[in-house]
């Protein structure tokens, strides 16, 4: 079809636009019993609030079905209800469109990347053993946005590098992505330039050694006076005088030399929701907020030292605290990686028996345990508190909430697939046809509309909004949509989960059947593909087993 694949954001301006209103009067309906009957809504109190008595010109209601665009969904009809104005998609052509080309993310473009953000994580910064729970969840927090940014054509940069990478298997094991490296004699000039910045610089105090002096110290600088003859917003009230060391010096040039790595592109191409100035370069530091301040003092000195504008781009995405019940001693992230592996292999030998006992398993058994921390982790927004309850056994792979249930419900597509791929082998059912032969109007069961209507069509928009950094009201701190896809499939899998309970796909091998079970693969095909791309930016593989 020459009318491109439809998206919920294009309809919805449209539908807006029919009504000749700037306001938004339109909502997308989510919700099985209200897209039984409606698929779109302007709520009564829209309606009332930009018509005179609510009543929209019977002409503008007329014209609403015949409205086209390169992205808009096929509409079929729209009408006055108790509610306000509903619309109803006509679902046949709209799974003819989305069911076409498989769903997915859309594929960075050709060329230049739209801009580069720095992703720094000071938790990354302290030995592998002083890693605990609540720095694990800051660097899952950027390794997950890293994939969600690249996803949408950013280039991106990691910091700080890691010295020391054999050290680090917790990080492996949870497959995250991060690079190592020593920094070489780009990292010795960057210091050197900063120390000379630091000897000329008014606001810091040389620092002799002698009794009372921290060793390693270089200098003092007075952060606060800076702040308050800049105008700085945001930052604590605390912030007062910094003793700065090597080390000190050693982050700041990791970052510089991040930044001078970004690839210069065109400021103007940069989307401005994404980004909170039109440079080329942004830098977000993800933390935990026990280690909030020591970065602000961090994001200050670099300010002092360096007055490019890429410093003025700092933003702070801040975690919230991880609270762990009753430990008998503070755990290293290590060890909260083996408990719940542990207790994974606990839970699949009583759901599968022997069969988990088996070696074959130890691959699962490992990816049910990423996933489970992963969404553990990641699942909540990233501002809240998290309890890690590591008393009782809370992996379960039952439960609906976890990534477990996520992971079993990729392996049910999986089994599905292969069962299908078998049975064509043996000539049970004929292969599948090009999907211009398939016949939609078969699908007709509640649950295929909700998965194409709240999955399918509105995935690569969940994934745009989800690598998102939009820049504060005022101050300093960023927020992201970190937890909307472990959300995003949680749900699909509930829903799915329930569908697939209720329908048979596979059925009897009579051709009259047939119409039907090859538009429903179809349908379950980009289904899979969507748990695919979103499980690849947790950096989940899909499981063809459990």
């Amino acid at each position: 079809m020459g009318e491109g694949r439809p998206g919920v954001a294009a309809t919805l301006r449209a539908l807006n636009g029919a009504l000749g209103r700037p306001a938004a009067l339109w909502v997308k309906e989510s919700g099985a019993r209200n897209l039984r009957h409606r698929d779109f809504l302007a709520p009564r109190a829209a309606l009332s609030a930009a018509f005179p008595g609510g009543q929209v010109p019977p002409e503008a209601v007329s014209a609403v079905p015949s409205l086209r665009g390169p992205a808009v969904l096929p509409l079929r009809i729209c009408r006055q209800t108790p509610a306000g104005l509903a619309v109803q998609v006509h679902r046949p052509e709209a799974f003819q469109r989305l069911l076409g080309p498989l769903p997915g993310p859309p594929a960075p473009a050709a060329g230049p990347r739209t801009g580069c953000v720095v992703l720094h994580c000071p938790a990354l910064r302290s030995s592998p053993a002083a890693l605990r729970p609540r720095h694990l969840r800051s660097v899952l927090l950027a390794d997950h946005l890293a994939q969600l940014l690249r996803a949408q054509g950013v280039d991106v940069r990691l910091v700080p590098a890691l010295s020391e990478e054999r050290s680090w298997d917790v990080l492996r094991q949870l497959r995250i992505c991060w690079p190592s490296g020593s920094g070489g004699s780009a990292l010795t000039d960057a210091i050197s330039t900063l120390k000379a910045a630091l000897g000329r610089c008014p606001c810091a105090t040389a620092c002799e050694q002698g009794p009372g002096t921290a060793e390693g110290v270089l200098s003092k600088v007075h952060l606060k006076s800076f702040v308050e003859q800049q105008g700085l917003l945001g930052y604590d009230p605390n912030l007062d005088v910094l003793l700065v060391t090597e080390s000190t010096l050693r982050s700041l040039a990791e970052l510089q030399e991040a930044v001078l790595q970004c690839p210069v592109s065109d400021p103007t191409a940069l989307p401005a929701s994404r980004f909170p100035s039109s440079s080329c370069c942004s830098i977000v530091h993800v933390v935990n907020c026990e280690e909030e301040f020591q970065q602000q003092q961090l994001d200050v000195l670099w300010r002092i030292l360096d007055l490019g504008a890429h410093t003025a781009l700092q933003k702070h995405l801040v975690c919230g605290p991880v609270k762990v019940t009753s430990p008998s001693s503070p755990i290293g992230a290590d060890q909260y990686f083996q408990l719940r592996r542990r207790q994974m292999y606990e839970a699949s030998v009583i759901k599968y028996g022997e069969l988990a006992q088996d070696e074959a398993w130890t691959e699962v058994i490992d990816t049910l345990t990423v996933a489970a921390i992963r969404f553990e982790m990641l699942s909540t927004a990233h501002r809240s508190q998290i309890t890690l309850d590591l008393e009782n056994n809370s992996i379960s792979t039952k439960g609906t909430k976890s990534g477990a249930f996520v992971m079993y419900n990729c392996a049910r597509l999986a089994t599905l697939f292969s069962t299908f791929q078998r049975t064509v082998e043996q000539g049970t059912y004929p292969p599948l046809p090009p999907v211009s032969e398939l016949n939609f109007s078969c699908l007709r069961e509640e649950g295929e509309w909700l998965l194409l209507f709240n999955y399918l069509l509105p995935f690569p928009e969940v994934l745009q909004q989800a690598a998102q950094l939009p820049p504060p009201s005022k101050g300093i701190r960023i927020t992201a949509s970190t937890e909307t896809v472990c959300k995003f499939l949680i749900q699909l899998s509930m829903d799915f989960s329930s569908y697939y309970n209720r329908v048979h796909i596979l059925g009897e091998p009579f051709p009259h059947l047939f119409d039907q079970m090859f538009a429903r693969l179809q349908l379950l095909g980009a289904v899979r593909d969507v748990f695919h791309s979103a499980l690849a930016t947790l950096h989940l593989p899909p499981l063809s087993q459990i």
